[in-house]
């Protein structure tokens, strides 16, 4: 679907001031701008901290600040409060994952700001949901060990967080879930709500199909890395030039697999015909798969699974992903300014809209960026702009003069 033929996105017309920093704030940004909300991100002069983390964190503004503009204040100053609350009376949603009582010592808590605009759906996105954890301070690392992740992606007595900032991304999605609620019962009420959202209730979300079989079993379940075997052959394989992982969760899968591999013996074999008695011959199996799959490339094995129509992919590295056909013929990867002299596709919100398209409609803002605009629909005038970036009320990027 080309831009000019897309229905306009469903979140358009709706007005969103983003306080998030890291990762768990702008991705609940990200998801709403991508969705077609104008998402303004509120940051200081000097810029979201976020910009200048090195290491693990170096792509993280750029990651999920997509589509957003940025409107730089300093909020402890009297005057960048005031344009604060002009702007609140505009919005429709607000987003924080600061610590809990920063945004009200600030005078920007829930009850102030919907003092003022009754309509405004407030979004809180914490490490706990209200309870006795509720005042203390999180991370994704801190949750995924306190919430079982950890021990379920680690091998025995060595907890291993997962490879992501899975718990901070998934905590913002179910912000963003939170918030499509509380609009669609403004609908019905005419008033906004508090929406909250965290990190310890997502992990224990995540780690609910664990708790389950642990209480069905009557005891601790291990983990995922010493698992009870479930299906026989489930495992990642090592080929001439790579590794490649098959899954062969039904008998259908196995006679299949057997065909196209040449292994008809095996396939043909009554002793063999289930998964549990496949479960119990793995001694015997298993050698014969990974001594044939090793005398084959990752392409021919992923060609021969692929034709027998048996789950299986090759072992990625995440750089990988840029050239991966299905994502860029996907739609959903963006060519995204990392800095200011590298471009790279990064994938936006997942989802397929039939009627509109996700797509990459600004990069994600240098300090202020935008901000000109803004303020001068807020009534403030050219003059009085310069006057307060002078004084370091708000910053304005190098060649955007106050509008």
């Amino acid at each position: 679907m080309s831009s000019e033929a897309a229905s306009p996105l469903p979140l358009a017309g709706l007005r969103v001031l983003d306080f998030g920093h890291t990762v768990m704030g702008p991705t609940c940004g990200v998801v709403l701008a991508d969705l077609g909300a104008e998402v303004i991100r509120i940051e200081p002069p000097e810029g979201d901290r976020t910009r200048r983390l090195g290491g693990f964190g170096t792509g993280f503004f750029a990651t999920y600040n997509r589509n957003k503009r940025s409107l730089a204040l300093n909020l402890k100053d009297p005057r960048g409060a005031e344009i604060l609350r002009k702007l609140v009376l505009t919005a429709d949603v607000l987003v924080e994952n600061f610590a809990p009582g920063t945004m009200e010592r600030l005078g920007l808590g829930c009850e102030a700001l919907r003092a003022i605009n009754p309509r405004l759906v407030y979004c809180a996105l914490k490490g706990y949901l209200p309870g006795p954890y509720d005042t203390l301070p999180a991370l994704d690392e801190v949750v995924q060990m306190q919430g079982g992740l950890a021990y379920m992606t680690g091998l025995p007595g060595r907890p291993m967080r997962a490879g992501t900032s899975v718990v901070d991304i998934m905590g913002g999605v179910f912000g963003v879930v939170g918030i499509l609620a509380a609009l669609r019962q403004r609908e019905q009420t005419g008033e906004g709500q508090k929406v909250q959202a965290s990190l310890f209730e997502s992990v224990a979300f995540m780690v609910g199909q664990h708790m389950a079989a642990g209480a069905i079993a009557g005891e601790r379940v291990p983990p995922m890395t010493a698992r009870r075997i479930t299906w026989a052959i489930y495992d990642v394989f090592q080929a001439r030039d790579g590794q490649v992982f098959v899954g062969v969760t039904s008998d259908q899968h196995w006679q299949r697999l057997c065909q196209h591999l040449g292994l008809e013996e095996l396939g043909a074999d009554p002793d063999l015909a289930t998964n549990a008695q496949r479960v119990a011959a793995r001694e015997r199996i298993m050698p014969v798969l990974e001594a044939l799959i090793a005398e084959w490339p990752v392409e021919e094995v992923l060609r021969r699974c692929r034709d027998a129509f048996i789950p299986c992919a090759p072992v990625a590295h995440p750089e990988d992903l840029f050239n991966d056909p299905h994502l860029l013929a996907s739609g959903i990867m963006g060519e995204t300014a990392l800095t200011d002299h590298l471009l790279a596709p990064i994938p936006m919100t997942p989802v397929h809209l039939g009627n509109s398209e996700v797509r990459l409609r600004h990069q994600p803002p240098h300090i202020g960026e935008g901000g000109a605009a803004i303020l001068s629909e807020l009534g403030i005038a050219p003059e009085e702009q310069a006057a307060l970036a002078r004084d370091h009320v708000l910053a304005l990027p190098a060649g955007e003069a106050p509008a």
